[in-house]
């Protein structure tokens, strides 16, 4: 029985090579993007090169685009056993200038969005013997590094409210892994966050060090997270995170 996967904000960047990576490891991948356009485009780039994904159709800050897409993995399979929670967004900002409205975008994203879709998808992962959710979160939202001064997270002033949502996304993640292990249907699921690094991508003007494929490691490690492996922690490729 294939394991079924969705991952959000998949038509580029990292969340595109991580459905890639999934649907090699034999998963049935759910591409999911906010453009069914976008998500088809890409799905038919990793066609040509013999992968099989399907395009979905959710805008993570509309609550009828998400629960439309909970029907329809509800009707397709039944269930859900992998959810990478990838989509985000960034708008770079002096932090002395910003304001509540100017915070609202990205929190309705990357905080907001994300709870959205795990609410909407949770009665698919309690219907899985064994749940994984990944909540991409950001190297920038680690408060060591912020509070040390010669690092570049403190010296960048403009990335404050992405920073800060990136932040509540961990804490999410815990708070979550905490509720779960309470829930007899929920007890073997596992939720982590993860930092791709920092990857070359639109986000940051591919500015980056880490390619894609790289940036998709720690999604995609978390993504098959054994019986023995955490639940509540925030990590990259090598390892846990101090945050």
């Amino acid at each position: 029985m294939s394991t079924i996967a969705l991952v959000t904000g998949a038509n580029k960047g990292v969340g595109l090579a991580t459905a890639r990576q999934l649907a090699q490891l034999g998963m049935t991948v759910h591409l999911g993007s906010r453009d069914l356009s976008r998500g088809t485009e890409a799905a038919a780039q990793l066609a040509a090169q013999g992968i099989v994904v399907h395009p979905l159709e959710i805008d993570i800050t509309d609550d009828a685009s998400v629960g439309k897409a909970a029907d329809f993995l509800a009707a397709e399979h039944g269930r859900l056993d992998v959810l990478v929670n990838n989509a985000g967004m960034l708008n770079r900002k002096a932090a002395l200038t910003v304001t509540a409205s100017d915070m609202r975008p990205e929190f309705e994203t990357n905080v907001f969005g994300l709870v959205r879709v795990i609410h909407a998808m949770l009665p698919l992962l309690r219907r899985s013997d064994a749940a994984r959710i990944v909540n991409v979160s950001s190297t920038s939202a680690v408060f060591t590094h912020t509070a040390d001064p010669s690092s570049m997270f403190a010296q960048s002033h403009d990335s404050f409210a992405y920073a800060a949502g990136k932040a509540a996304v961990t804490m999410l993640t815990l708070k979550y892994a905490n509720a779960f292990r309470a829930d007899p249907a929920l007890a073997n699921a596992k939720i982590n966050a993860v930092t791709p690094g920092y990857v070359a991508t639109d986000l940051n003007g591919f500015q980056g060090v880490r390619t894609t494929e790289q940036g998709a490691r720690a999604s995609v490690r978390f993504a098959t997270l054994g019986p023995d492996g955490p639940s509540g922690g925030f990590f990259d490729e090598e390892g846990p995170v101090p945050w």
